[in-house]
């Protein structure tokens, strides 16, 4: 813990103030992360691999690739993974036979995610009480979840829950809802799964600025968050309290238009702008609540949107030099993985960064609606 008079000395003495109990007995109630656990598919690629692909299969033979050049440099992305290789995607002809991979490999990948997890966590698949569910990539019924269930070793009895169209928002949003659950079931275990094979969604010839900025950006990718209710002792940071937002009418800022061809990218260039309106406020009000304000924050744990959105997060919050490091590297090494991208700079904060205990953090990310979500921990 930080010594007494130390920089987060008021986070430990407002942070309970007003909830009627004690600090010892408030802390007995949060929700307690146990494990994050990352998954990323086998092919390897540079960000020059990427965007000769995308070349050959988007643009026209013989066409001008300067912008496509341009805007594949300035992602800041060094290389991704891809649940096909490079050249498997040129023989997915339509929604359906993209679709069809995405169920076959979001069930292998989801497994390895989950199961790392819960033996890190110290538990078994039998454990698990509530397992959820998210993607934002394709879609499947029955759903991902419940096709895992047997496949692990699940209990017959495990409630599941499958959500579809958070976006990127859903790694902080799905984790928000464990939260919410645990608070009524605290000696239960909680599992969110995310799986977002953003590869399958490219638009083969589609020369649009938002589906080159997509080539450019997003990768494929896993992640599982074990969590633990308030009554189970365990080591991990606590989730204190999160915090949704909805803005209005900026529902034309990102999402999928869905056709024949699948899901085509909805991603207007007045992202950055909607941040810089909007997230400052949030943040300030939701800290002030907990007797915090951004300079307390030790650890930021951002969805890597982007350069333009970090940029933006930056400067609406005046962060200190560094702050964001890891999800610069998150963003350069694997790219934008969607709702899977700021849980694996969740587990990276965790592993690298070893956050000293007692510690403020906050989890963020941003997605369709266009939305916010909130996460206060303490480490």
């Amino acid at each position: 813990m930080p010594r007494p008079g130390g920089s987060f000395a008021p986070f430990r003495t407002t942070l309970w103030a007003g909830w009627g109990h004690d600090a010892t007995e408030a802390r007995g109630r949060m929700t307690r992360i146990a494990a994050v656990h990352g998954a990323l598919p086998p092919h390897r690629h540079t960000q020059r691999e990427v965007t000769d692909m995308v070349a050959r299969t988007c643009l026209p033979p013989g066409a001008d690739r300067r912008v496509l050049d341009r805007l594949h440099e300035n992602a800041r992305v060094r290389s991704r993974h891809t649940v096909l290789p490079l050249d498997g995607y040129r023989d997915l002809d339509g929604f359906g036979p993209s679709n069809d991979v995405f169920i076959r490999s979001a069930v292998d990948l989801g497994a390895q995610a989950v199961r790392g997890a819960l033996r890190t966590a110290g538990l078994r698949p039998t454990d698990v009480d509530l397992l959820m569910f998210t993607s934002v990539t394709g879609i499947a019924a029955p759903s991902i979840d419940a096709r895992l269930v047997t496949r692990l070793g699940m209990r017959s009895d495990v409630r599941r829950l499958p959500v579809f169209g958070l976006g990127c928002v859903a790694g902080a949003a799905g984790t928000a809802r464990l939260h919410d659950y645990l608070l009524g079931h605290p000696d239960d275990v909680a599992v969110l799964l995310s799986v977002e094979l953003c590869s399958l969604t490219f638009q083969r010839h589609d020369t649009s600025r938002a589906n080159l900025v997509a080539t450019a950006l997003f990768g494929d990718g896993a992640a599982a968050v074990v969590a633990l209710g308030g009554r189970r002792a365990v080591a991990g940071p606590e989730i204190v309290a999160t915090r949704s937002r909805m803005y209005p009418d900026t529902e034309h800022v990102m999402g999928w238009d869905i056709g024949s061809t699948g899901f085509r990218v909805v991603l207007d260039p007045g992202v950055p702008d909607v941040v810089r309106h909007y997230l400052a406020d949030d943040v300030r009000e939701f800290l002030g609540e907990h007797g915090l304000k951004p300079k307390d924050i030790a650890h930021w744990v951002c969805h890597p949107g982007g350069p333009k959105v970090l940029e933006a997060v930056t400067e609406v919050l005046d962060l200190r030099d560094g702050a964001l490091d890891v999800t610069w590297r998150s963003l350069a090494d694997i790219g934008n993985l969607s709702s899977s991208s700021v849980l694996h700079v969740l587990r990276d904060t965790i592993e690298q960064r070893r956050p000293e205990p007692g510690t403020p953090g906050l989890l963020l990310a941003m997605g369709p609606g266009f939305c916010c979500e909130l996460v206060l921990l303490r480490w």
